[in-house]
């Protein structure tokens, strides 16, 4: 175990595209992923969505991992592993909604974990299927690539003007995954109908407030230089930060920001935590999901 200052160099971005049908989800989080890479040969895509990846291979030559129903999250997890294993830089999910809701999902797991108890009880399955779920999130959170993950989003239809007449538009609205996955994420992008972004998370801070915009190979560029660029971060610099939070959800934030400093600075964590908690006089607001526990404090 040793100290040791915390650089961009050392991040990597986990960044979601969520959209509906139509919206360009897998053609952006390509381009994004070659922007941060520069190098078709080191992007892997896993795909579930019956071998729509290859649609779009006069890109480049990427590689693809395809998987087929039973989307049980254990299969992602395993096709993370492989990637990390074969020195792949970025990772494309295609698509992380399979994996909570597709067929051998998280959802359908629940309601089989539901039938088979002699009292049904629908809150205390999950806790059979939450870990599951969490082991799935992890492997994205703790990856050594960059991790872009597609998510679809339930699907709505507003009126709109167009040549005169109102004509129904399709829109998305709530990713389908679930709730919380966003706050993992150090970018979230949401597509509309034209294949416009617009940040609705942004640590980076390169998107935040920024008109909706194409996603292109530059968008990926902009990411990888802000992973590269200066200034680095001491376990200083942490620790100020640490005594500047005032809600718990921020001092989790912070905690996951910087996974190198982790082991050291657990006990200023610690001990940040038991003095938002006394000053605000409320319980612990994580639940078995948000709590450092899961993510390495106890």
């Amino acid at each position: 175990m040793r100290l040791e200052t915390a650089t961009r160099k050392q991040a990597k971005i986990k960044l979601s595209l969520a959209g509906s049908s139509g919206s360009g989800k897998s053609y952006s989080a390509i381009l994004l992923a070659y922007g941060l890479c520069n190098d078709f040969s080191k992007i892997c895509v896993i795909d579930t969505e019956n071998h729509s990846a290859s649609l779009y291979s006069h890109l480049g030559t990427f590689n693809v991992i395809n998987l087929a129903p039973p989307f049980h999250p254990e299969k992602y997890i395993e096709a993370i592993k492989l990637c990390e294993q074969s020195n792949i830089e970025v990772i494309i999910i295609d698509n992380a909604t399979h994996a909570w809701s597709g067929k051998g999902g998280c959802l359908e797991l629940h309601e089989k974990e539901t039938a088979k108890m002699k009292i049904p009880n629908s809150f205390t399955a999950w806790n059979a299927i939450t870990p599951i779920y969490q082991k799935y999130l992890d492997a994205i959170i703790n990856s050594s690539c960059h991790v872009i993950s597609t998510l679809r989003s339930k699907t709505e239809y507003v009126m709109s003007e167009r040549n005169g007449r109102q004509v129904p538009q399709k829109t998305g609205t709530t990713p389908m995954i679930r709730d919380g996955f966003d706050f993992e994420m150090s970018i979230a992008f949401d597509l509309d109908q034209q294949h416009k972004a617009f940040s609705t998370k942004d640590r980076t801070g390169l998107f935040q407030d920024k008109e909706p915009f194409v996603i292109s190979t530059n968008t990926g560029k902009l990411i990888h230089d802000w992973c590269n660029s200066v200034p680095d971060v001491t376990v200083d610099d942490v620790s100020v930060r640490i005594n500047d939070c005032i809600s718990i959800k921020d001092l989790l934030a912070l905690y996951q920001e910087f996974p190198h400093f982790k082991e050291a600075l657990k006990p200023e964590f610690e001990r940040r935590k038991r003095q938002i908690m006394i000053h605000q006089e409320v319980k612990p607001l994580l639940t078995n999901q948000e709590n450092f526990s899961q993510n390495g404090l106890h």
